[in-house]
């Protein structure tokens, strides 16, 4: 089954202020063009990041400059979303809330779940003991009824083998799996700031910036299955609300110990 990581550029030409809620009437625009469901699954088919670049908050608004270039992702993680994007046609503006954006497709980035496990697993790959993330939108999980805007491994591993388990024709794992990875996973380094995003009524606090990872055991298997699950992640997104531009995740070139 096919995966896609689609981006495009948007451009302005004069300074632009949208509600920063504005991201919700993005993604439905967005789902309508792909005639999508949105809302309609417990674990989404597509992950959007929403506008990517430097702003500015004023008040209740999200202030865009014209001499940033935004950045938008849509990834699909089923065989009709991975359809629906690679056919989605912006053309070559986008209206939005009452702004006008220049739109530049960018080219796609095309696998698919039995390309990531042949070349994570079954080619049995050296083993790759450092990591790198960077959240590019703001990322959070859902615990105990409350939002933590923390990049722990324990979260971040259980999100990413959620969706991989649920969409992937291969089951990598559930329960021991994930206690492995949380004993196996230690955070060497932290650059994050927090940075609150506005989604319908609520502010929900998320985490963006970059995540260096350790990965202490020697198991080349379990740590292969590691790294395939860290490099899936720049297609699903890391945490809750992917759907709606949240946990917006790029995987860094790993370095060797």
């Amino acid at each position: 089954m096919k995966l896609i990581r689609a981006s495009w550029l948007l451009l302005i030409d004069e300074p632009v202020l949208l509600p920063r809620t504005y991201g919700l009437a993005l993604i439905q625009d967005l789902h309508g063009k792909m005639q999508l469901a949105l809302g309609d699954r417990a674990i989404p088919n597509v992950a959007c990041s929403g506008l990517v670049g430097k702003s500015s908050f004023v008040e209740d608004f999200i202030s865009l400059s014209p001499d940033v270039p935004y950045q938008l992702i849509l990834c699909g993680l089923d065989a009709a979303a991975t359809q629906a994007i690679m056919e989605l046609d912006l053309g070559d503006t986008l209206q939005l809330l009452g702004a006008e954006f220049t739109v530049q497709r960018q080219p796609d980035e095309v696998t698919s779940y039995e390309q990531l496990y042949h070349e994570s697993i079954v080619l049995e790959p050296p083993l790759v003991n450092r990591h790198g993330l960077k959240f590019l939108t703001p990322t959070a999980f859902s615990q105990n009824r409350k939002y933590l805007p923390l990049p722990l491994p324990s979260l971040m591993f259980r999100s990413w083998l959620e969706r991989w388990n649920h969409f992937a024709e291969v089951y990598l794992g559930g329960d021991e799996l994930l206690e492995y990875l949380d004993r196996s996973v230690a955070i060497q380094q932290l650059r994050i700031q927090t940075q609150p995003i506005a989604i319908q009524r609520s502010r929900i606090p998320g985490f963006m910036g970059t995540v260096q990872l350790h990965l202490l055991s020697s198991d080349p298997l379990l740590g292969n299955v590691a790294s395939l699950l860290l490099q899936y992640s720049r297609f699903c997104g890391t945490g809750i609300k992917t759907r709606l531009g949240m946990g917006a995740t790029d995987y860094l070139i790993p370095t060797q110990s």
